[in-house]
């Protein structure tokens, strides 16, 4: 409770210290309606250096063909894990934990150069090095670049996350929870390399995404045949509907976006026990659907496995409401042994400011089966969280506690016992 309190202290303090930044002559101009919203992101983008709470600080040539924008984010978190049925667990964690992290700290930079047209991203995330190794696919994440053609057609080439789920490709400052959904971890492909078509047809009305990648994720390469494919497609009818989570901007219109998304890959298992290198999300040993199944799966040694995965997800916001959920599926294909594994899980959440743009209350339900012929292995988790906007998502501190049951199948008891533990987090982020 002592650390709970350390948070709570340095985020008032945050809070009260000179956040809220002086306000230049164009701020004031657009605030009083003398200019619009175009004369104001046209004398922003004339400024040699400028600076947007969030985002960073920007340095540009006079025309503009050159910019460069500095920013980063940390996120700050305590989490208290209470273990149930303690002296049966067999493996993993025996114990009840409570520790104090930093989640991500991340510097990111962007701009474009030449031209408006030719856009860049590096980001760098520095928490993914911890004790002296390497972790999580390693410390670099973006790192690309952007051609617009047209609003309708953009080419992107090198490192970025793979379009497949919604909760998935929002930006991990713009959630509702302290983290993302134990679903969405288990069926993520994370980052990786390759080239994407992307675009917004009718100002985001609808907008798509296909991609031909590695296939191994993250900072992993190969020298094989074997590569993936993901496809990604969203309708927006009532106006293009940002991929992030709660309505802190208490949206004045109703928004309402719904999508799906295809993703494929190969891997090879090159041994009784051991599969080609990877660092994708879902063949996570704990956490990934097919990770989880290590030592129950049938697939013979050296034989290339398939994978093909699915995904359907809505979103709706407006005047303070969010609300959103997402179907995954996934399944596996051995090339000689014919095995199938297959799984599929789900999520819905609901959050509303019961102080416009401040205070927000928020509840999630999250249900995972990583192999649909397999009893009593369910994981199932269920989240309340509340969260403080000090200035929208660029400074907030948000706690929520998650009752997680898993069945005996994959409970890790050495009686064969279902768990239900308990957590909770407190976190503080800034992004700057």
């Amino acid at each position: 409770m002592r650390k709970i309190g350390i948070l709570l202290g340095l985020a008032i303090l945050m809070a009260q210290s000179n956040v809220v930044c002086a306000k230049s002559l164009e701020d004031i101009l657009k605030e009083k309606g003398v200019i619009t919203e175009a004369d104001y992101k046209e004398v922003q983008n004339s400024l040699p250096v400028t600076y947007k709470p969030g985002e960073g600080i920007s340095l540009s040539t006079q025309d503009g063909k050159f910019r460069t924008t500095i920013g980063g984010m940390m996120q700050l978190r305590y989490t208290f894990m209470g273990i149930d049925d303690v002296n049966n667990r067999s493996n993993g964690q025996k114990n009840d934990s409570s520790k104090m992290e930093f989640k991500r700290v991340k510097l990111i930079v962007g701009g474009n150069a030449f031209t408006k047209n030719l856009t860049y991203n590096v980001t760098l995330n520095f928490s993914n090095i911890t004790g002296g190794s390497t972790t999580n696919g390693g410390i670099l994440e973006n790192a690309y670049v952007n051609y617009r053609l047209f609003n309708e057609l953009l080419v992107r080439a090198g490192q970025d996350k793979v379009e497949f789920g919604r909760e998935w490709l929002a930006p991990a400052s713009a959630l509702e929870f302290v983290d993302q959904s134990h679903v969405t971890s288990a069926f993520t492909p994370t980052y990786d390399t390759g080239v994407r078509l992307l675009g917004k047809v009718a100002d985001g009305i609808l907008t798509y995404s296909i991609a031909g990648t590695g296939g191994v994720g993250q900072n992993t390469f190969r020298a094989t045949s074997n590569n993936a494919f993901s496809a990604r497609i969203t309708v927006n009818p009532f106006g293009e509907m940002k991929n992030s989570q709660s309505d802190v901007e208490y949206s004045t219109k109703p928004l309402l976006s719904i999508g799906s998304g295809f993703y494929h890959t190969t891997i090879n298992k090159s041994a009784a026990a051991t599969y080609e290198n990877n660092s994708l999300g879902f063949a996570k040993k704990n956490t990934g659907w097919f990770g989880i199944n290590s030592g129950m799966q049938k697939f013979a040694t050296s034989e290339d496995i398939d994978f093909n995965m699915y995904g359907f997800d809505a979103a709706f916001k407006w005047r303070g409401l969010f609300v959103t959920g997402e179907y995954l599926a996934g399944q596996a294909d051995g090339d000689t042994s014919k095995y199938t594994l297959r799984a599929h899980g789900f999520y819905t959440q609901a959050g509303y400011f019961i102080i416009p743009k401040s205070v927000e209350l928020a509840y999630r339900y999250s249900y995972l089966d990583p192999n649909r012929d397999v009893k009593n292995d369910h994981w199932i988790e269920n989240t309340v969280g509340v969260s403080w906007y000090i200035y929208q998502h660029n400074l907030k501190l948000q706690a929520d506690y998650t009752n997680i049951h898993k069945q005996s199948a994959i409970a890790s008891t050495a009686g064969s016992k279902a768990t239900d533990d308990n957590q909770a987090r407190v976190q503080v982020q800034l992004l700057f």
